[in-house]
């Protein structure tokens, strides 16, 4: 913190040069050792996994909360407000959107043992998660988190208490994770809304960015209290900084609501299609297995009752050939 303020404003040779390490680069090592494993695991027994899920969770995903965490980025961000925002838009509205689209969940029912799937689908399944998973709790988690965090003291601390830092970027991926997940995700998840409805919820949350964004840009009254004028940093300007994170952040939010309710689109779409190629074979199956019928009907002479039955019986009191599956395979 004291060396980035002292080194000079942010440049690409600053934030690539510098390496931060905490607990959250373990977390993303280990999830990435995980993920990895369960695709070896799938390619080795000969199923298929999506070559595009295994990239998007690893890069934009997993690469996207290292790039801010574990870089210069990590430096500043208790220096400039402009880079914290850079980065809490990131932690808590970009890499979530990437996670969901890997299918971290998915993967791991279809690679965990027996009594580890059972544990998974247990937690899935559970009271806790549904309320979580809820679009509406999700929702308001995801609204109210960044009004409390800067329009309180809370803000403050993060600034004054490593811990307290760390605990904060945690806080972004869980309240990102419970917001995307439900809306985009590929995962089973309890309580899931239909497509209309989802769409309709990230709509909503548009005006709340750009009511924060603009209140942080006309606020007078700096975030942090006195912690940005007490690192007297010849340059930079904390009014001008805070000026420009609002309006990161109400840019941001814009662009990351507009690109959602653009890929929610296109999944309503895709899903769509496939529920009408569904009924397509449904309809073409039965139109099959009508024609097959008329046919025995024609040869035999004797009339087939709607549900595909015949409707007589030769006179051992037997259905002509057999066809008693005829009417179960119509249903």
């Amino acid at each position: 913190m004291l060396q980035a303020a002292e080194s000079g404003p942010p440049t690409a040779t600053a934030i690539l040069g510098s390496f931060h390490v905490s607990w959250l680069t373990l977390v993303l090592l280990a999830s990435a050792g995980l993920y990895l494993a369960g695709v070896v695991k799938l390619r080795r027994r000969g199923d298929r996994w999506p070559l595009a899920r295994t990239l998007l969770f690893l890069f934009p995903g997993l690469g996207a909360i290292a790039s801010v965490t574990m870089s210069g980025v990590e430096e500043f961000d208790t220096t400039l407000l402009s880079v914290h925002m850079v980065q809490h838009m990131v932690l808590a509205m970009i890499a979530p959107i990437f996670l969901a689209l890997g299918a971290p969940v998915t993967l791991a029912l279809r690679t965990l043992p027996a009594g580890g799937r059972r544990a998974l689908l247990a937690v899935v399944h559970s009271r806790a998660a549904r309320i979580l998973a809820f679009p509406l709790v999700a929702f308001g988690f995801f609204v109210v988190t960044p009004f409390v965090l800067y329009f309180t003291n809370l803000y403050e601390l993060t600034m004054r208490h490593e811990w307290f830092h760390e605990v904060t970027h945690a806080h972004f991926i869980a309240v990102g994770c419970l917001f995307f997940w439900p809306l985009i995700g590929l995962d089973p998840l309890p309580g899931r809304w239909p497509y209309p409805a989802r769409a309709l919820l990230m709509f909503l949350s548009t005006p709340f960015h750009t009511v924060l964004g603009l209140t942080i840009m006309q606020s007078r009254t700096l975030l942090g209290g006195d912690w940005y004028p007490s690192l007297h940093l010849s340059w930079a300007d904390p009014v001008a900084d805070q000026a420009l994170a609002g309006g990161i952040l109400w840019a941001g939010g814009e662009f990351v609501s507009v690109t959602m309710l653009a890929v929610l689109v296109v999944q309503w779409m895709r899903q769509s299609d496939r529920e009408a190629k569904r009924i397509d074979r449904r309809l073409d199956r039965e139109e099959r297995l009508s024609q097959e019928e008329a046919e025995w009907s024609a040869r035999t002479g004797i009339p087939i009752a709607p549900d595909g039955a015949p409707t007589a019986k030769l006179e051992d009191g037997t259905i002509p050939e057999a066809d008693a599956t005829r009417g179960a395979a119509r249903t």
